[in-house]
């Protein structure tokens, strides 16, 4: 029974240990180099970027099934800027609402992303929506929920998110004025 018990105990450690996540760093430096490290770049690195890695357990495993592999096919990106006001925080919402994992770029603020973005779609134009290779240049949900659709992103809502919303009810038939004759 003690051996069990230590066995039990022993294969629980490994299924922890194994399924711990590591971030990983990825960033430029001044000259142009890029490094791949496990611990946060320093403040003067360009283009920094963390991932999580390791087993089970992390974000992308809470997701459905179908949009991981919509995100692993057709990663999103957004393209804001601080002046870019409703337009960008609808375009999140929305992102957010659909349970759609997306990486935001600063295109006002940071040089690498501006020039990233005029080479995309030649100019600033922010919110820019980018599914795989496709891009989309300003924001217009249905423009963005059909480029979401093509790419194999499902119209999910995590748990724990806010409901998606739902259409007005139609109106109410208007009653006929006194005296009119009613339509039939």
């Amino acid at each position: 029974m003690k051996t069990q018990i230590a066995l039990c105990l022993f294969a629980a450690a490994i299924a922890v240990q194994a399924s711990a996540q590591t971030n990983v760093y990825k960033w430029t430096d001044k000259d142009g180099k890029v490094h791949f490290t496990d611990t946060p770049p320093p403040p003067e690195a360009k283009d920094a970027q963390q991932k999580r890695m390791g087993g089970g357990g992390g974000e992308d495993t809470q997701l459905p099934y179908a949009t991981q592999l919509a995100a692993q096919r057709n990663p999103v990106t957004i393209f804001t800027g601080t002046d870019c006001g409703d337009p960008c925080a609808r375009g999140r919402d929305l992102l957010t609402r659909r349970g759609v994992p997306y990486a935001e770029r600063d295109a006002q603020n940071n040089p690498a992303d501006q020039e990233a973005l005029k080479k995309l779609v030649g100019g600033l134009d922010v919110p820019t929506l980018v599914i795989g290779e496709r891009s989309t240049k300003g924001y217009d949900e249905d423009s963005w929920q059909s480029a979401l659709d093509a790419a194999g992103y499902p119209r999910t809502r995590l748990p724990g998110q806010a409901p998606l919303r739902q259409p007005p009810p139609p109106a109410a038939p208007a009653k006929p004025a006194e005296g009119a004759p009613a339509s039939q």
